[in-house]
């Protein structure tokens, strides 16, 4: 119902909706500071421990700040428990992309993206640790990720370069190869499916049009100052269109890879990436089953 709207609604009204529902959303946490409902790091830490997310692993995060409940230090309680849970041996990943509208609409528009300088339009508490000392960014335009850990160099530094955002030297794919962990917190596969992007770059010949059939030079200001370009592929709108992204979550719940899980006040989802991979991947070698086709073809 939520994509349906989408297609139909004019996009002016769809933002008068959404500034709405964020100001509803922000008088209710209001409401929940006057009367003491109030979320700790600590309380955090725990919830992030009972669901499964322990000292050593690596996390990659979509997240949603208002979803979680009224929070004591924001963001900030937020990132911290997730850095402490994973200890000074885990990783902790967090897109940041600086686009919040269609890729084709961005990468038409785009100047330059900069690496240091263009924020995160995936929610406060992406920015805020986007922004940390410790945070390296990726480097591609369209889907940047940043990540604070000993493995950040293997997680980021190879994104610049590749003609999608997605491919075997994307962030997103070696949190798969290194066993990670993607929390969904707050949010769910439609409005926050990178990972199953990169099962569609993994499967030969995938039979559907994901990407704009033209290719596009990004620019891209480094950390150092430096500007560079590159060559990359966007998705094909007429066909994003058409994602059903949660009704891949039965099967994956079936399949023993993916786990619901609550973090304050936030219906949550935990999915071990590389099961999501290998049973998506099986799938629709067997069923034909996509985002587009999430019951098979």
């Amino acid at each position: 119902m939520r994509n349906l709207l989408r297609k139909l609604v004019p996009h002016f009204l769809l933002n008068l909706y959404r500034k709405s529902k964020k100001q509803i959303r922000s008088n209710e946490l209001l409401a929940a500071k006057s009367k003491g409902d109030i979320i700790s790091k600590n309380d955090l830490q725990i919830a992030f421990k009972e669901c499964g997310i322990v000292k050593g692993d690596t996390v990659l995060v979509h997240s949603s700040l208002s979803k979680i409940g009224y929070i004591k230090n924001g963001a900030k309680d937020v990132v911290e428990a997730l850095l402490e849970s994973v200890g000074e041996f885990g990783n902790v990943l967090m897109p940041n992309s600086p686009n919040a509208q269609l890729q084709l609409d961005y990468i038409q528009q785009l100047d330059f993206f900069d690496v240091v300088n263009s924020p995160s339009k995936l929610g406060a508490i992406s920015e805020y640790f986007r922004k940390l000392p410790d945070a390296i960014r990726s480097a591609h335009p369209t889907e940047p990720v940043s990540c604070i850990g000993p493995d950040t160099a293997y997680f980021v530094g190879s994104h610049f370069g590749n003609l999608t955002p997605y491919n075997e030297n994307s962030p997103f794919f070696k949190v798969a190869e290194k066993g990670g962990k993607i929390l969904y917190l707050g949010v769910t596969f439609d409005n926050a499916g990178t990972s199953l992007h990169c099962v569609e770059d993994a499967i030969e010949g995938f039979k559907f049009p994901v990407y704009f059939p033209e290719e596009f030079i990004a620019h891209v200001k480094f950390e150092n100052g430096t500007m560079g370009e590159m060559k990359t592929l966007v998705h094909n709108p007429e066909q994003s269109k058409k994602r059903k992204c949660d009704g891949l979550i039965p099967l994956l719940e079936e399949k023993g890879v993916l786990i619901k899980v609550k973090i304050g006040n936030a219906n949550s989802l935990l999915v071990d990436a590389k099961g999501m991979m290998n049973v998506l991947i099986d799938a629709y070698n067997r069923n034909g089953v996509t985002m587009y086709t999430p019951k098979g073809s």
